[in-house]
């Protein structure tokens, strides 16, 4: 059971795709399937809507989640209605959302349902509190088409990467988009004293001295940044940004002379493109992330909702050569 093993190391764990069409549900079905066997008490919940049995965007046919006894999960009011399993009500959350309330239950009788949850990452966080203090053993949260926020490491412990033909039908350009993000997520983590000084920081940018120092530079987003950054380096070449990494920063910071330790907070604050992230290591500069996120698996959907369809046993091997890990077709470990 490829990954299976590794994911039990965690109490929370979210699945991520690249893009719409990925895989993410068939990945989800498969990581049930094998818990269920091992008798891990889950909890599920998404960000987004999933399970849906047609594609709202192609109008083509998709995977339900099928959830097995003894399963918690949250959905909303409307989502809950129509559940096919049997399931016993455990609770409802007083804020509403534009499906209704959400709902918390346990499976009684395996069946199919759809996953509707939480719209913040504040949110999921208070939902897997309350998964844990039901006594489940691993929370898992399914994604939605560009939500890697849900993939902090603030909110999950671990996470699993879900690409495929729906990225690009082009091999080559598959990789190089997967290989981005990839890095990004193994970014090196800063050390614990670091940690420490910075995670209270909740906004703008800063600097860090040689004595260690944190100094305010009076720039609340690197989005109000002028075409000056020499000024930036006044305390030195050690820069966090509390918010959003972007390619306007990398711009500025790229053609300075000193070399540039840049700090995010964790990779889902990096919106840097391949091409502005790749001129800016070149340069001699290096990004370091707060808090790193423990990436499980990587996974391949080879067929896209166009009717592509790549070579799953070549593509794995290609993207497993490129990333350097192990990248799994979920379906080919069915069968």
């Amino acid at each position: 059971m490829p990954f299976v093993a590794d994911i039990l190391k965690h109490r929370s764990l979210s699945i991520v795709g690249l893009e719409k069409n990925t895989g993410k549900t068939v990945c989800l079905n498969y990581i049930l399937r094998r818990l269920n066997e091992l008798r891990v008490h889950v909890g599920v919940t998404s960000i987004g809507v999933d399970g849906e049995q047609v594609d709202s965007v192609f109008a083509t046919a998709k995977p339900e989640i099928t959830l097995y006894e003894g399963t918690h999960f949250i959905t909303s009011e409307k989502h809950y209605l129509v559940r096919q399993a049997v399931s016993e009500l455990v609770a409802v959350d007083s804020r509403r959302t534009s499906l209704g309330p959400l709902v918390t239950a346990r499976v009684l009788v395996p069946g199919k349902v759809l996953l509707s949850g939480a719209a913040t990452t504040g949110a999921l966080r208070e939902q897997i509190k309350a998964f844990d203090s039901m006594g489940v053993d691993l929370s898992i949260v399914d994604g939605a088409l560009s939500r890697l926020s849900l993939a902090s490491p603030t909110v999950t412990e671990a996470m699993i990467l879900a690409t495929g033909a729906a990225v690009s039908p082009n091999v080559k350009q598959l990789i190089s988009k997967t290989k981005h993000l990839y890095r990004l997520v193994n970014l090196e983590e800063v050390d614990s004293a670091t940690q420490t000084k910075l995670n209270g920081i909740e906004s703008g940018l800063w600097a860090i001295d040689e004595q260690g120092t944190t100094h305010d530079l009076g720039v609340q987003s690197v989005f109000l940044l002028g075409s000056e950054s020499g000024n930036l380096l006044r305390h030195g070449s050690t820069l966090f940004v509390a918010g959003a990494v972007s390619d306007r920063l990398l711009k500025l910071l790229t053609p300075q002379k000193s070399c540039i330790t840049l700090i995010a907070r964790d990779f889902t604050k990096v919106f840097a493109t391949p091409e502005v992230y790749t001129d800016f290591l070149r340069r001699g500069h290096r990004m370091q992330v707060l808090q790193r996120s423990k990436l499980i698996a990587v996974t391949l959907n080879p067929t896209s909702p166009q009717g592509y369809l790549l070579d799953s046993k070549s593509t794995c091997e290609a993207l497993s050569e490129a990333l350097q890990t192990p990248v799994y077709d979920v379906k080919q470990i069915e069968q």
